[in-house]
């Protein structure tokens, strides 16, 4: 687990689309030699062609700009070949991660990986000095003129030496060649040398992640090793919420000796199983004294949590089977009592004004029977992502591709 901690940050969080967007597109703008973007969604909405408008005037000025997007997460209808094609020619680079269903079948690719092995991340990083991380895609159904289905959510904004990890990471995992040879002349090649960032505030940050090779439970750690040590709160806002046994049982050790502990999870979900699955959860929970929450206004999209003053993460991972097994993901975790307090409040004005607290008595009996359902149902969500990583290759035709093919390429994660 990665936990080499940098000084000298500042953060600034940022809430929905609305906080967001302006954020991101002004330091797009300003952008002077480059712009890194990973996202899991893209759509050809207002966000995303003010995206293309931003990136295509930053490439046209001589900036490189390389955007990174997740083929099942971004399907072919919501990109047209018009969009994609006036973003090739303004040079910016645009990658698809796995799934040639679109882009990569028009590029020839007849391999499909395996579908659920997804690139969840939603990282910008530009010039190397300013970053965010969060759990906003690039869509207009962040912004809450969408309707009742825009997402409630959150992201951070860092300057400072952990806008330098950032940097690094995305040029390792979007620009560096894959393959055995081509890691084996990196090795061999010269350390780069780069201007480390200055002190730009007090915050101390981790930049975490979950891939499929070393770094398969970073972010999980992360979250017991804080719960452990957590002596009056833990708030988690989740969105899809149905984590392993080991997370469940510190949530619980925790509620036992004290601690504050609450659950914010949704109650208004955009998928029906949502919280079927987490429900099953409830009793096991509630009897040990935490609180949960259900946020019922919209679809909660959030990914945040914090631990008393000094603990606290912001990212893209969900706590469930599918971000905690399969999918690539990243968290930044912070050390910083005014962020906490700021993160605090808002959390709380969320469960004030739109969240029901859920009452033990509302809840099905909790007999035998449904004791043995729910941990048959745990159990095999819990092991369905193993047997999902099994699941063959499949194959499909390749097409041609209207974009200049050097600037539309099917990539498969560093970190994968």
């Amino acid at each position: 687990m990665k936990d080499a901690w940098t000084s000298g940050n500042r953060v600034r969080l940022l809430e929905n689309g609305e906080a967001y967007f302006p954020r991101v597109f002004d330091a797009i703008r300003a952008a002077r030699f480059q712009v890194l973007i990973e996202t899991f969604i893209l759509y050809e909405d207002k966000v995303g062609l003010e995206l293309k408008k931003v990136l295509i005037e930053a490439a046209r000025r001589g900036v490189s700009v390389v955007v990174s997007v997740d083929g099942w997460g971004s399907p072919p209808e919501k990109l047209s070949e018009q969009y994609i094609r006036e973003l090739a020619e303004a040079g910016v680079k645009l990658q698809v991660h796995g799934e040639p269903g679109w882009l990569g079948k028009r590029l020839g690719v007849v391999r499909r990986l395996n579908v659920f092995h997804l690139l969840h991340r939603k990282m910008v990083v530009i010039d190397g000095r300013i970053g965010f991380i969060g759990g906003i895609n690039f869509s207009a159904d962040h912004l809450a003129d969408f309707g009742p289905e825009s997402k409630q959510d959150y992201a951070v904004e860092l300057q400072g030496p952990i806008v330098d990890e950032m940097h690094a990471f995305l040029e390792r995992t979007m620009l560096a060649p894959a393959g055995l040879r081509a890691r084996w002349l990196r090795r061999r090649a010269p350390a780069v040398v780069r201007n480390p960032s200055p002190p730009a505030g007090t915050v101390q940050a981790l930049l975490t992640w979950r891939d499929n090779r070393r770094h398969r439970n970073d972010i999980e750690r992360h979250y017991r090793l804080a719960i452990r040590t957590a002596r009056e709160e833990v708030t988690i806002a989740n969105a899809y919420f149905f984590p392993s046994y080991t997370l469940l049982r510190e949530l619980r050790r925790a509620a036992r000796r004290g601690v504050r502990v609450s659950l914010i999870l949704q109650g208004q979900p955009d998928m029906a199983i949502v919280p079927v699955a987490a429900r099953l959860l409830y009793h096991y929970l509630i009897r040990d004294g935490v609180t949960i929450y259900e946020y019922c206004r919209r679809p909660l999209h959030a990914k945040v949590a914090l631990v008393d003053d000094v603990w606290a993460t912001v990212g893209s991972s969900n706590l469930d089977p599918f971000s905690l097994s399969l999918q690539l993901e990243a968290n930044v975790v912070l050390r910083d009592a005014a962020f906490n307090r700021e993160l605090r409040a808002r959390l709380n004005a969320l469960v004030a004004q739109h969240c029901v607290a859920v009452d033990p008595k509302d809840l099905p009996p909790d007999n035998w029977w449904r004791g043995v359902v729910s941990v048959v149902v745990f159990h095999v969500l819990r092991h369905f992502p193993w047997w999902l990583q099994n699941l063959p290759i499949h194959r499909h035709p390749g097409l041609s591709v209207p974009a200049p093919p050097e600037q539309v390429e099917l990539v498969r994660s560093r970190h994968e």
